[in-house]
């Protein structure tokens, strides 16, 4: 049995603007889509494609029911190719093989993504969209339409684009066909970090900004589409602070943590160690929460970090409605009153923990670079400055 995607989610003005930008032939042949991760900018995608294709589309989105918008919602349409990251194949020999292992995978994970559209965000993975996708892509862009009168092409998390890998003349064919995509082509890049792109690739991009969904529209959603029980899906919700995709991350999965639910446990452990007067727990903390060569990890608990810091101070000054793990407010509220320094020094705690992040571009040693932010942390949340 062929599963079809559900309906998207919120998004409703998003979604007008789009409808009204086509429906006057203004939409343009390459736009980017971006906003904070797991919001549904590649789920929003689909549903553009849809509308483009749709046989008899309302004043805003797709009918739902003709043949076209059947196939996308079932990830079948030979005419909406969707690409996302993906390990980078064990294949070796020509290019050619590893294009093909490439669309071997693509192919599994289309699959995967049908049966569970409601993924949740994973601490970041050695993946990428490689010059073979490219090739791929570029091959299928100068083909006719199979079945209706439009292609779309759909590139999921495009910062992931990994254009050195081989020759340049492929990385400036990207670029060319999305300047000049071919008049029955669109193309839908969707971006968490637009700065991350190539410069060369965002001017050749409509950007459009998505916003995140409201709270409820998430603690909604988890409770209906995956079962979760109401208070951790409400506490979820705040967390992700309007991510479907990061919320799904909070929640238990096999009754066990789910891992940003874990890295967010971790980085409460480190806020609790850096306001500790004992050097040695700081450094227990440090190389127990960084293993080496786990650098998406290590970034998300810094983010985390951060958010637990912020909370502090939001504690400290009585904000408690600012507080987004409200599940430790009284733990929160009791070190603010057992440190008064921490609100003060929240600004330049969080300014060193960005400096941190910068360093992990280097090839650095995680659990030493987290000894010294704790050291640095304890001194600007002790003293206030």
């Amino acid at each position: 049995m062929t599963v079809s995607l559900p309906e998207l989610i919120g998004h409703e003005e998003i979604r007008g603007a789009l409808a009204s930008a086509y429906a006057r032939h203004q939409l343009p042949g390459s736009i980017l889509l971006h906003g904070p991760a797991g919001i549904g900018k590649q789920r929003i995608g689909l549903w553009l494609a849809q509308r483009i294709l749709c046989e008899t589309p309302g004043p805003v989105d797709p009918c739902g029911v003709c043949a076209a918008c059947k196939a996308v919602l079932k990830l079948q349409h030979p005419d909406v190719h969707w690409f996302f990251p993906l390990p980078r194949p064990k294949a070796s020999g020509s290019p050619e093989k590893l294009a093909d292992a490439l669309e071997e995978a693509r192919a599994e994970e289309l699959a995967t993504r049908r049966q569970n559209p409601f993924r949740a965000i994973t601490p970041a993975e050695t993946i990428g969209i490689y010059v073979a996708h490219v090739q791929t892509l570029r091959r299928l862009a100068t083909a006719r339409p199979a079945m209706g009168r439009n292609k779309i092409f759909l590139i999921g998390d495009a910062e992931a684009l990994v254009p050195q890998e081989a020759s340049p003349e492929a990385a400036n064919a990207l670029l060319k066909v999305l300047e000049e995509p071919p008049a029955d082509t669109t193309f839908i890049l969707t971006a968490a970090d637009p700065d991350a792109l190539l410069p060369t690739l965002r001017s050749r991009l409509l950007p459009v900004r998505i916003q995140p969904l409201p709270v409820e529209t998430v603690e909604r959603s988890l409770v209906q589409h995956v079962h979760a029980e109401q208070k951790q899906a409400r506490l979820a919700a705040r967390l992700s602070q309007g991510s479907i995709g990061k919320a799904l991350a909070f929640l238990p999965e096999d009754g066990e943590p789910g891992a940003f639910e874990t890295l967010r446990q971790d980085a409460r452990e480190l806020l609790a160690a850096a306001t500790s007067p004992n050097p040695t727990a700081r450094l227990t903390a440090a190389h127990g929460t960084a293993p080496a060569g786990a650098r998406g990890a290590f970034l998300d608990t810094l983010d985390f970090l951060a958010g637990w810091v912020r909370d502090l101070a939001a504690a400290a000054e009585g904000a408690d409605d600012l507080i987004l793990n409200v599940d430790s407010l009284k733990w929160l509220k009791e070190l603010s009153v057992r440190h008064p320094g921490a609100g003060r020094g929240a600004a330049k705690a969080v300014q060193l923990i960005e400096y941190t992040r910068g360093l992990t571009t280097f090839n650095i040693n995680p659990q030493l670079a987290l000894a010294n932010l704790l050291k640095d942390l304890n001194r600007a949340l002790m003293n206030g400055n």
